[in-house]
């Protein structure tokens, strides 16, 4: 096992990290910016109106992008099953 080849499974692995990771993310971000932005016109400043509409929009995207991303981890698992012999052998 080589060096290139840990770090060919390594950099898919963050590749992978960022894509699972970014539907929720950036539905947080939105969700959040909207939230701030509708808090800074009315000056209502009140924690709960700031978590509990993230909490709902993030928990919606998961139910949403949840297979996809289930699918995506299972590919990428077994693409790393399929790569064993070839790291293994030289």
């Amino acid at each position: 096992m080589d060096t290139a080849a840990i770090l060919d499974i390594g950099l898919d692995a963050m590749v992978l990290a960022a894509k699972l990771s970014a539907p929720l993310l950036v539905t947080a971000l939105v969700v959040g910016f909207a939230v701030s932005l509708l808090q800074s016109i009315t000056q209502v400043q009140e924690v709960t109106l700031s978590f509990v509409p993230k909490a709902i929009a993030v928990a919606a995207a998961l139910l949403i992008a949840g297979h996809w991303m289930i699918a995506e981890t299972v590919a990428f698992t077994q693409e790393l099953f399929a790569r064993i012999p070839s790291l293994l052998g030289g």
